[in-house]
């Protein structure tokens, strides 16, 4: 379900109404992309058809003036994001720290994608919130972004993908996240636990999560590479195949 924070449910009445607008708008990047429920199953989502029509081995570069490049922030100073705000690919994560199959990603797949292509200029990761599965998602969703406010977003990514967890274990309880701040060495630990109280980290968690509604995004964690979807724990050479066709498009 859906966390706590009452803008992010906020966010669902907001996506009953405008969503169907922007999905029409989105279809050709995301048909079937938000099955499956809140948690993805293993392996499973969109085949890569969902790109477009046509050959299914091949993906085709959405429109410049697509709704989804939108989505991209390229800010330099986002807390939140890793790589060059100019390169050719920009991956949006929409995930939840009580997902194990993010956490899986996180530890077996990003590491690579990160040494071979974002440190090479070639893609752009930008982290999302999407606290779907309770209140301590929220919680979790709120520490990672007062984190971000010290410029120790990533470390406490690292810190709370660190191992699989389960759902309501207490892991993101407040001692949990606070610990997680610690080990994340996050300086000023009085004021990470203001910013996570604060009504700024709830409107910027609803701000991502309202985002991920309104795309039609139901399940965790849900990834676009420069908006063709990805869903669940996708073999890595998928990740690989989608940014090397993106990124040969891009520079041809």
């Amino acid at each position: 379900m859906i966390g706590t924070n009452p803008k992010v449910l906020a966010g669902v009445v907001a996506a009953l109404v405008t969503g169907a607008l922007l999905l029409g708008m989105l279809a050709a990047a995301l048909t079937g992309g938000g099955s499956g429920g809140a948690e993805a199953a293993d392996g499973a989502g969109p085949d890569r058809e969902t790109a477009g029509a046509g050959d299914p081995s091949a993906l085709e570069p959405l429109p410049e003036d697509h709704p989804v490049h939108g989505l991209a922030r390229r800010d330099a100073a986002d807390p939140f994001a890793l790589g060059d705000p100019d390169a050719p690919v920009v991956m949006l994560t929409y995930t939840d720290f009580q997902s194990a199959l993010a956490a899986r990603f996180a530890r077996e797949t990003e590491p690579g994608l990160v040494s071979d292509y974002v440190d090479a200029g070639v893609l752009r990761i930008e982290f999302r919130s999407f606290p779907v599965n309770g209140p301590e998602s929220d919680l979790a969703a709120r520490a990672a972004w007062a984190a971000g406010q010290q410029d120790r977003f990533w470390e406490f990514y690292r810190a709370a993908y660190a191992e699989d967890t389960h759902i309501g274990s207490g892991r993101f309880s407040r001692e949990g996240v606070l610990a997680m701040a610690e080990e994340a060495q996050v300086p000023d630990l009085e004021r990470f636990a203001t910013d996570l109280d604060s009504a700024a980290a709830g409107e910027a968690v609803a701000a991502d999560a309202d985002e991920a509604l309104l795309l039609g995004v139901s399940a965790v964690p849900t990834f676009l590479i420069d908006g063709h979807p990805l869903v669940g724990n996708r073999p890595a050479e998928e990740f690989r195949d989608h940014i090397e066709q993106l990124a040969g498009a891009a520079s041809g």
